[in-house]
């Protein structure tokens, strides 16, 4: 397994400072601004069913990369933290810390920051010199989906269900677009109604695509447990969310999440490692980008 060829010193010698200056930048973005956690948790997320930076490559005249994929779209936000916490590490071990590994660390740092749990993250990762459009259309779990379609998503990709619903608990900050959950709050019935009316302020039967909703109402800017919280009592906003507390085989684990947070915080430990060990580049593969957006 690739995996096998991280680990967590990899930066101890070329680029001591690596993790102090990632820390840094993140710290103050997400202090000016608290929804900058959720951005940069989310790019990690959008990466990693492939975890090689490839949705930072701005499109070129021989790709069309990653940014206007529909999960996409009108929705990943953070790029110019990431471009920031690249432009420091250049100044101070140039051509040393991948992009990749930026975005994994940077996601453990932002969830820390808004109060989550800390993990040890992995590192060696290289970064992709190409994205795919298709891929990312085809690979990443849809707003749309139900309870099994989900479960095959992640199984794919070797996730346990468990997996699966710990990770689904980082939707306890971040926003979406009125487009992803428009047929949700107006059209379905296993809906808390003062939730579905709240929102419809925002998200109107027809216009307005991409206004955001915060994915948890009650807590949006701290990392906790009330994602779970809200699902036992109809209020989560995406119908996969909602998917996962519907009678479902995720009921029980939903009810024990919402009742204990360091649970919780265990399992989406755990589960963000393994996703960010899915297959990387390490070793001569790929390369380390200068800039982010575009390979060398």
């Amino acid at each position: 397994m690739a995996s096998a060829q991280l680990s967590s010193n990899y930066y101890a010698s070329s680029c001591p400072r690596a993790l102090s200056t990632i820390q840094s930048v993140v710290n103050n973005a997400v202090f000016k601004e608290h929804r900058m956690g959720a951005s940069l948790l989310r790019l990690h997320f959008h990466d990693c069913f492939g975890c090689d930076a490839s949705v930072l490559l701005d499109d070129t005249a021989s790709f069309t990369g990653e940014k206007t994929a529909g999960p996409n779209k009108d929705s990943l936000r953070g790029f110019d933290v990431i471009d920031s916490i690249k432009s420091e590490l250049e100044s101070i071990c140039p051509g040393v810390v991948s992009c990749a590994d930026i975005l994994a660390i940077a996601a453990r740092d932002s969830v820390v920051f808004l109060g989550g749990p800390t993990w040890t993250v992995q590192l060696g990762r290289r970064d992709s010199t190409t994205a795919s459009l298709s891929s990312a259309n085809s690979e990443l779990p849809s707003p749309f989906m139900d309870l099994s379609d989900l479960i095959s998503a992640f199984s794919n990709k070797g996730f346990t269900t468990t997996d699966m619903v710990a990770l689904s608990g980082s939707h306890t900050i971040g926003q979406a677009g009125c487009v992803t959950f428009r047929r949700r709050i107006y059209n379905e019935t296993n809906i808390d109604s003062s939730l579905a009316t709240f929102r419809k302020f925002n998200c109107p039967a027809s216009g307005n695509d991409t206004n955001l909703s915060a994915l948890d109402a009650t807590t949006p800017l701290i990392f906790d447990n009330a994602y779970f919280k809200n699902l036992v009592t109809n209020k989560g906003l995406l119908h996969s969310d909602q998917q996962l507390f519907n009678g479902g085989s995720t009921d029980s684990l939903v009810t024990t999440y919402s009742n204990s947070p360091a649970t919780f915080y265990t399992d989406f430990a755990t589960a963000i490692v393994k996703m960010g060990n899915l297959g990387p580049l390490t070793g001569s593969s790929g390369q380390i980008r200068t800039n982010c957006r575009k390979i060398n």
